[in-house]
Order: C-alpha cells, then sequence, then structure tokens
C-alpha cells in the first residue's frame, strides 16, 4: 500500500532542492506527487490542510503491507475541540463503472486491502449504521472484539466493539440471529414512532434496543444521529446500503466518505453506492487522503 496524498509537488520540491524530477517521484491523475512515508504520512487539520514538513520518503514508492496502527491512524476520527460532537463517516466500495456489489454482494468487488481497512474503520467506530436489505443480504453478523485494538479503545472510552445499529421501517428481521442473540454488545434497532408493537417486541425479546428516530414508519436520519448521540455513540460509521447512504446524504448528516475504487468492470444493472432522493445542489466534499493498493484506491473525503 502507498500513499498518495496528502504529498504536494510544493512538498517534493522543497524536498529535493526544488526539483520534483527525483526517485520516488509518481506521475498521478496529471500532477506529479512524491509518495509520503507509509506510517502517519504529513498531518491534515479538521479543514483538510496539509502541514507542509518533509513528507518524502526514499522508499516510500516501495509497496508494503500498512500496519492495524498505521491504518487507525490515517483514519482517526477528527478530535475537535470542545464537547464531542457526532461525526458520521460512511465506508463503502464501487466498481470502475459505478456499481456497488456484483450480484448483490459487496465481496466480490472488494481486496484483501480494502477489507484490512473495513476492519479497521470498524475498530474505531462507537457504532455501525446499516440498512436492513443490506443485513438481509450481506448476512451481517455481530462486530467482533479485536485484540489488536482493545487498548485503544479502552483508552477512548469505547467497549470491546462497536454496536450496530440497524435502520428499518418494518422491522422485517430475523431476530434468531446472531446479530440478535449473541453480539458482544445489544444490537440497535432504529425504526418510526409507529412500528408494529409485535414486532418492536419481537426485537426487545431477542435482546435488541429498539430506539425511536422518526415519526411515522420511517426514520429521519438528523434524529437518528442524534439518538446515537444520546446513548454516547459519537464515533458513527454506516456500510449502507445504497439507500440508506442516499438518505443521509439527502439530509445532510453525512461527514465524510471513505471510499474504495475497485479496479474492476461489472456493466449490468448494479446499483450505486447512494440511491434514493436526489439533492437540488450537489453535495461538494474535499479529498482528504487518498492511498492505492493493487490498482485500488482509498479515498477519504470530507463535507467541505
Amino acid at each position: 500500500m502507498r500513499r498518495l496524498f496528502p504529498v504536494t509537488d510544493e512538498t517534493a520540491a522543497q524536498a529535493s532542492g526544488g526539483t520534483a524530477e527525483r526517485e520516488g517521484a509518481t506521475k498521478v491523475a496529471g500532477t506529479r506527487v512524491a509518495h509520503a512515508p507509509s506510517g502517519a504520512g504529513g498531518h491534515v487539520d479538521h479543514g483538510g490542510h496539509v502541514d507542509h514538513g518533509v513528507h518524502v520518503d526514499h522508499d516510500a514508492h516501495v509497496d508494503r503491507e500498512w500496519s492495524l496502527a498505521e491504518l487507525a491512524a490515517a483514519y482517526a476520527y477528527p478530535e475537535p475541540p470542545g464537547a464531542p460532537r457526532p461525526w458520521l463517516r460512511a465506508n463503502m466500495v464501487s466498481t470502475l463503472d459505478g456499481a456497488a456489489q456484483h450480484e448483490g454482494r459487496s465481496q466480490p468487488i472488494s481486496s484483501a486491502a480494502d477489507m484490512r481497512i473495513f476492519g479497521t474503520l470498524r475498530a474505531l467506530a462507537d457504532v455501525i449504521v446499516v440498512g436492513a436489505e443490506t443485513v438481509r443480504q450481506e448476512g451481517y453478523r455481530p462486530a467482533r472484539a479485536r485484540a489488536e485494538f482493545a487498548e485503544a479503545r479502552e483508552a477512548a472510552g469505547q467497549g470491546p466493539a462497536p454496536a450496530i445499529a440497524v435502520v428499518t421501517a418494518s422491522l422485517d428481521l430475523d431476530f434468531s440471529l446472531p446479530l440478535f442473540t449473541s453480539p458482544l454488545v445489544p444490537t440497535l434497532v432504529l425504526t418510526g414512532s409507529a412500528a408494529a408493537p409485535d414486532r418492536v417486541a419481537a426485537a426487545e425479546k431477542a435482546g435488541a434496543k429498539v430506539v425511536i428516530a422518526g415519526e411515522g414508519s420511517g426514520v429521519d436520519p438528523v434524529r437518528a444521529v442524534r439518538a446515537l448521540a444520546g446513548l454516547g455513540h459519537t464515533r458513527l460509521l454506516t456500510e449502507g446500503g445504497p439507500r440508506l447512504l442516499g438518505q443521509l446524504v439527502a439530509a445532510e448528516v453525512l461527514d465524510e466518505l471513505c471510499l474504495t475504487l475497485s479496479p474492476m468492470l461489472t456493466a449490468g444493472d448494479a446499483q450505486r453506492i447512494a440511491g434514493g432522493p436526489s439533492v437540488a445542489v450537489p453535495h461538494r466534499f474535499e479529498l482528504v487522503s487518498l492511498l492505492e493498493d493493487a490498482g485500488f484506491l482509498f479515498g477519504r473525503y470530507r463535507r467541505s
């Protein structure tokens, strides 16, 4: 894995005595950049700005597997001053032609490096927000405790594993699955105030905690984020699916998108990463970091 951004041609010129034409410089998307160290890299502040320290690593053009600690540092949640506030990031994968799944699942368009980042993002989160259809299609199981992250989670005041929060209007879920019967921390079910009482009772009997986050049968994304924060969950992660992500985008509650661009073409009619309601004006996000491994690009974008 290599870091392609943040490193600028200005940094490369400073480090090489005025020229970016040096070993370790690489042409990326029409702009010459030099690879940053494969560790923490350059500092990016909460506005996405890069400090221009010496970021050039003579060995950074050599691919290697990053440690989990390095990935955790690269994807750390922002820590704004004052009281913690909820920060919602999404983690999605897309092919070159925009497909978010192949034959209904994301695994065929993923990679080993993508799964390491997937696991790292989960280990950093308080709660993972996911749509009911994704739970059914992907066969969701409870998040597991990772020994590699145990000390960091304890220091951050987190439990051994993130909770799973399922967004559902109908509560049409199989409550006999391990996601509900044997999680390390109780699974949350986010639904509306008009949810069927028998389904609410079935969820609670299975051990899930039902959270009302909307009027009627639907879930209001703004209320959902607020309700999760009220339970102490401020580091939020969503893994979709596309309909849920589209709702979060339209409600303007998404702070960050971690997007894996898979070097594959699938054609067909697969969904893209976000669907549902459109927005009046496209939301602009800025690139915070870009990693590469075996042709897969791992971008991290924040709301401008």
